[in-house]
């Protein structure tokens, strides 16, 4: 009876961490992790000198140098063998197209077309577009336009692609969206910084047919993937 009233919390602590870990921004991920992996590192030290395992602990890690400096190897070739199964029809290069604002991180699905978000800041902040509903995205739509262009655009974006709203605007107008950095142009185009012109043609015309405004796109989407290819055509 104990260990099944052990694996129930574990697997209610595991659900638990896998929402927070969906339903949390990302920077915000990064954060807690950080945290966690040094509180944890300096427990184990407090744990290994209390009880007098320092020096075991300190051969231990010495042993485990060599393994993590031939990890380290092989992560340096990732970006060559993500190439050659892409190449092969298998698995994808790209790291998820995505857009920003002050409010919304919005990705785009390069192979399916779809589009979600994440809401960063201000109202539902933390949570999937969508997982809301018309109402609560009405909302949204009202207090960006009010606070955030960029913002607002974006969210017209997702709502006309992905809900269907006629009304939203599709993220039409362009003006004021301004020259995305060239960091901000590879995660448009869901590129790496050692993206070489021919992979940067490739994630534009990939985008462009699953985004394009005749294909249920929007003028402003369009714009924006056009903008990113061609900042990072001209680094």
């Amino acid at each position: 009876m104990a260990r099944l009233l052990v694996l129930i919390a574990l697997l209610a602590l595991s659900w638990w961490v896998w929402r927070w870990f969906v339903r949390t921004p990302a920077p915000e991920v990064a954060r807690v992790l950080r945290g966690w992996v040094l509180w944890g590192v300096v427990g184990l030290l407090v744990v290994a000198a209390a009880t007098g395992r320092l020096n075991p602990l300190f051969a231990a890690l010495g042993a485990a140098l060599p393994v993590l400096a031939r990890f380290a190897h092989l992560a340096r070739l990732l970006p060559l063998l993500q190439r050659v199964l892409a190449a092969l029809g298998i698995g994808r290069v790209d790291q998820g197209p995505r857009l920003h604002s002050r409010y919304l991180e919005l990705e785009l699905d390069a192979h399916g077309g779809a589009l979600d978000g994440q809401v960063l800041d201000g109202p539902f902040a933390g949570r999937r577009l969508s997982a809301l509903d018309r109402e609560a995205l009405a909302r949204m739509l009202e207090f960006y336009r009010e606070s955030d262009a960029e913002s607002a655009r974006l969210l017209e974006a997702y709502l006309s692609r992905a809900r269907g709203w006629s009304g939203a605007g599709g993220g039409s107008g362009g003006a004021g969206s301004g020259r995305p950095s060239p960091s901000e142009a590879r995660a448009i185009l869901g590129l790496g910084a050692d993206a070489g012109p021919d992979e940067i043609r490739a994630a534009h015309r990939r985008l462009m047919q699953r985004l394009h405004p005749d294909r249920g796109g929007s003028d402003y989407l369009a714009a924006r993937i056009n903008a990113a290819k061609q900042v990072l055509l001209e680094e």
